[in-house]
């Protein structure tokens, strides 16, 4: 399939960076949110929404056909993570808060949906807590399907006996739900045929290990999966296209290799593996309205696509053909895949939105309009061996304009730990290649998207493994002339800033600096308030359990030997601790007692709370402050910052 290349913009690209820009772009051009993002294309194809926050914060919506502008709704109370097109006239805004909940002891992540009417501009929220379904409930965002009308919406909620039901929903107006499936306090999910009946539903109980999969047939429920287990190994996603099976995302019995099954929905029997075959392993999904899956994408540095639909598989490949250099990634299509949205980063761009239509690629915004092509740092695939000969895939950030010398050098762990570096923008890399710093970014054992041995490595290997990973990569690109020895600093995000700490702590005559940003300090308190925030039973502390003992339940003084607020009398070398006042993953007490005790030793220490700032600092205001704080700390604490070459 070839495709061609369209060099001109279609519609909202309102800047174009010279190629020749010399001067630095500004601290606040990396910090804020992307100007446009979230782009949507309607059922249609004849309309694109989008998130616009070059002036303000509001949802756009423009006409694909000419280019005019069809609405502009100023943001006010909602934060959406998520648009969703159901027809031409109707947008669902899916929307995350950080807040409380009535007699629940901590802060916790709060979905809703919204709808919004592009005839009259009114907003109204789906589902409200109250309102028809449980008052104390977190996560009344989650849409199965719509009505083929598109006027309703089927939901799932807890009602107030707790039984978590399927409900629907309309769209038109704000009313009480009206209930389409009677659950259990055990549900967890609801599969819908393309009729949007319901054909089978999931349930899972920690307390008494139960995990099952049931078919309604003929008003009665049959059970066609059944497990004993504390923690959900096998996750069911969505129907096939024949709507005969379930697909099932499981792990391999060989390996931790995470791959897509059938299940038959008559008996229950699963099939050899339809997506996850020859070391890949799957990271997300396509699926149609009414939640029948239609492909995946693939884990590592750059997405690889499969399909059911081979010609969509070929389509693919075409394009990744058509952009080399390029990492490409879907960010919207029509049903029919006709016209496709993606996002293209690498070679010189901060983040270009393309829309492929016919064969043909058209430019249709740029994320980042602020940043001028010249001053995207170039990220290298490489790697390194570990002590033990194995292989670490690793990301390199070279600072543009760098001279073939060692450079100072930070070597930034990625969070998770279960989760990977990708080959695209990142917004903290990309900010101190362009200070002048080489930014390492090494896919530690345990990391995904590397394969199911790579991942598996990683089972209870935090402070340990895991961690000898990081302090290998400098030895390795010391070794290469890349790194100067006595200018480098460990930082990191969530696990990453756990990874900084222990690595400050544990091996003070590596790192000369560390940057924690909300990560853990302590982790028998970190065990402690995941069970306290969800429950014994729950799935997340099972999970955190699990991935830090082995399997099995760390005892105290295992956790202790691998907390760096134990090893406080350790650090020799400055320690940055910033910390989102709102996080509700890592509290913010991990920072703050590290804080408290790296001071009461007379350490050098700095902390900065973000007030009102989430786990991910979600906002252009606490990214700025971040920003500021590490340039000015790492000028501090390296030997200046090695840009001035560049200004």
């Amino acid at each position: 399939m070839r495709v061609y290349i369209v060099l001109f913009c279609l519609i909202i690209v309102v800047t174009v960076n010279s190629v020749f820009a010399s001067a630095l772009p500004d601290l606040k051009a990396f910090a804020k949110l992307p100007d446009k993002s979230m782009l949507t294309l309607s059922p249609t194809g004849k309309r694109l929404a989008y998130r616009d926050t070059s002036e303000g914060d509001r949802i756009i919506v423009l006409s694909l056909d000419d280019g005019k502008l069809i609405s502009s709704t100023e943001l006010q109370d909602v934060n959406p993570s998520r648009l969703i097109f159901v027809s031409d006239e109707r947008l669902i805004l899916v929307a995350y808060e950080n807040e409380r909940i009535h007699n629940v002891r901590y802060r916790h992540n709060v979905s809703a949906a919204f709808s919004l009417d592009l005839n009259n501009f009114k907003l109204h929220q789906m589902l409200i807590p109250g309102y028809g379904i449980l008052y104390r409930q977190t996560n009344v965002g989650v849409i199965e399907g719509f009505s083929e009308d598109h006027n309703y919406a089927y939901m799932p909620a807890y009602d107030q006996q707790e039984r978590y039901n399927l409900y629907r929903v309309d769209l038109r107006k704000k009313r009480k739900p009206a209930l389409v499936q009677r659950g259990t306090s055990d549900t967890i999910n609801y599969f819908l045929n393309k009729n949007m009946e319901v054909v089978a539903r999931e349930r899972f109980n920690p307390k008494a290990q139960e995990h099952r999969i049931q078919v309604l047939e003929d008003g009665s429920w049959r059970d066609i999966y059944e497990e004993n287990t504390p923690v959900i190994r096998r996750s069911f996603v969505g129907l096939t296209p024949d709507q005969k099976h379930i697909i099932t995302y499981a792990e391999s019995s060989d390996a931790d290799q995470f791959a897509y099954f059938n299940m038959r929905l008559s008996d229950g029997r699963i099939d050899k593996p339809t997506f996850g075959e020859n070391q890949k392993s799957v990271r997300g999904r396509f699926s149609t309205e009414s939640g029948q899956i239609e492909g995946v994408v693939y884990e590592g540095f750059e997405p690889d696509y499969d399909f059911f639909d081979q010609k969509l598989s070929a389509r693919f490949k075409g394009i990744a053909a058509a952009l080399p250099d390029n990492t490409v990634r879907i960010v919207s299509r029509t049903p029919d895949w006709s016209k496709i949205v993606m996002l293209m980063e690498g070679y010189q761009t901060a983040g270009d939105y393309i829309l492929y239509e016919n064969s043909q690629l058209r430019m249709l915004a740029s994320r980042r309009p602020d940043i001028p092509r010249d001053a995207v740092a170039d990220v290298k695939i490489d790697g390194y061996l570990a002590r033990d000969g194995w292989t670490i895939p690793t990301l390199l950030t070279i600072p543009p304009g760098a001279a073939d010398k060692p450079m100072p050098s930070i070597v930034l762990p990625h969070g998770g730990p279960a989760s990977h570096d990708k080959l695209e923008f990142d917004w903290l890399s990309q900010f101190l290649a362009s200070r002048g710093y080489l930014v390492i970014q090494p896919q530690f054992r345990g990391s995904t998207g590397f394969g199911p041995e790579h991942r598996k490595k990683g089972r209870g290997e935090w402070g340990k493994g895991m961690q000898t990973d990081l302090t290998d990569a400098v030895a390795a690109y010391v070794e290469r002339g890349l790194v100067n020895p006595e200018r480098v600093c460990i930082m990191g995000w969530s696990y990453g800033g756990y990874a900084a700490l222990a690595g400050i702590a544990f091996t003070p005559e590596v790192f000369r600096c560390a940057v924690s940003i909300n990560g853990v300090s302590d982790m028998v308190e970190f065990l402690k308030t995941s069970r306290l925030s969800y429950g014994k039973y729950s799935r997340s502390f099972t999970y955190w359990q699990n991935l830090l003992g082995k399997g099995e339940s760390p005892s105290t003084a295992e956790l202790e030997a691998i907390s760096p607020i134990d090893y406080v009398e350790h650090i020799k070398h400055p320690v940055l601790l910033i910390h989102g006042e709102n996080d509700a993953i890592v509290k913010s007490s991990q920072s703050s007692d590290m804080y408290s005790e790296l001071k009461s030793e007379n350490k050098p220490v700095e902390y900065l709370e973000i007030e009102d700032g989430d786990h991910g600092l979600n906002e252009s205001s606490a990214r700025i402050q971040s920003l500021i704080a590490i340039e000015q700390f790492l000028e501090k604490n390296l030997g200046g910052n090695g840009a001035s070459s560049l200004k």
